[in-house]
């Protein structure tokens, strides 16, 4: 990924802004949307009297002064230069390269720290969570279903934590596929320091995020909050043991808000690590033995995405088609076509093409409009 500062920029580009009201202290992802939803843009936040600021709600004196001298006090410049020295991008909202699913999420980061890349492929990504005290059945499954899931074609996307977390990172990179580790610190900082070096491999095989600055310490509240974001860049989070008082149950309630799939992997009805699984699916998560089961459970894409293999992808269970299956789904579209006009554009034979739309509409890949015409959802 070429850096997006990779050159000193003017003062007034919008993003030196975007990038100092991230970093202002106090102004967290919802004072953020707060200020953004009065004034419009993060300019328009500094451009305002310090009376309006503090007539805004959850903004006080102590936090209206920091606004006010944020323009002054805060050396953008010399942090997006030991930015280019370590290889980091940072990303606003208005940049191409920003994740166009983050900015669905109620409150999305103001800035994102990248170490690595973000490819359109990471648009298919599947979280992957758990206990950082996981059993050796936790890392097992962790590293199992990370690693089957990569090689559907899928990014898996966990928190560089302990236990469950680091599983499914080792999983994902064991099996060649792409990973991205949201951090609750600093690029800089890794956390815990003992996976400094699955960090470099993370970065070589995928990114680094986060929306701390790059010497930020761990601190204890920015944990659950980088859990929107390991959510918010999924289709689908995946918990695999966690006891009820898990950080991991953080990520999944954050993933029912924002509209996206909840699974879980069951365990021993007498093991403390399976209580918050066993919840999660009472209450509604789907259960899961498989990367099959997650795949063909992710509902249709709001917009078509581009798979590693370079094809536009409508639905994650397309990514597990064979030849025969592709060709068929590719000549049927979303305008009702019949089932001769198929048989045609495929180069299939009408057996082959009859079989395999049974495949593709128990796969809900596409529907029968009438006995003679099919056509995607």
């Amino acid at each position: 990924m070429a850096l997006l500062f990779d050159q000193p920029a003017s003062e007034s580009d919008p993003r030196y802004d975007a990038l100092r009201l991230a970093l202002v202290s106090g102004v967290g992802p919802r004072i953020r949307q707060v200020l953004l939803e009065r004034f419009g843009t993060p300019s328009a936040v500094f451009d305002a009297a310090p009376s309006e600021l503090r007539d805004t709600p959850g903004v006080g004196p102590k936090l209206t002064r920091a606004i006010v001298t944020a323009r002054a006090e805060l050396d953008v410049n010399g942090l997006l230069q030991l930015c280019r020295e370590h290889g980091i991008d940072a990303l606003t909202e208005s940049d191409s390269a920003y994740p166009r699913v983050l900015k669905e999420i109620p409150d999305p980061p103001g800035v994102l720290f990248v170490q690595g890349s973000i490819l359109p492929q990471d648009g298919l990504s599947v979280a992957i969570v758990g206990s950082r005290h996981a059993t050796h059945y936790g890392i097992t499954m962790a590293e199992r279903l990370a690693a089957s899931v990569a090689r559907s074609g899928l990014t898996i996307i966990s928190g560089l934590a302990r236990g469950v977390d680091a599983a499914a990172h080792r999983g994902a990179l064991n099996a060649g596929g792409r990973t991205l580790a949201m951090l609750g610190s600093g690029l800089l900082n890794i956390y815990p320091p003992e996976h400094v070096e699955l960090a470099n491999a993370v970065a070589q095989q995928g990114a680094l995020i986060s929306e701390s600055s790059p010497r930020s310490a761990p601190l204890k509240g920015t944990f659950p909050q980088r859990n929107r974001i390991i959510s918010g860049m999924s289709l689908g989070v995946i918990v695999v043991e966690a006891s009820v008082g898990s950080g991991a149950l953080i990520t999944a309630r954050h993933a029912m808000e924002q509209n996206r799939d909840v699974f879980a992997v069951p365990g021993r009805v007498d093991s403390r690590m399976s209580h918050g699984c066993h919840r999660l699916i009472r209450d509604g998560a789907k259960l899961i033995e498989s990367a099959d089961d997650v795949l063909e459970e992710l509902g249709p894409l709001v917009e078509a995405t581009t798979s590693a293999a370079g094809q536009a992808i409508h639905h994650p269970a397309e990514l597990l088609l064979n030849p025969q299956e592709q060709a068929v789904l590719g000549a049927i579209d979303t305008i009702p076509k019949s089932i001769d006009s198929v048989i045609v554009s495929s180069g299939l034979t009408t057996p082959q093409v009859l079989a395999t739309l049974s495949v593709l509409e128990m796969r809900r890949l596409i529907k029968r409009i009438s006995g003679n015409q099919v056509v995607r959802p």
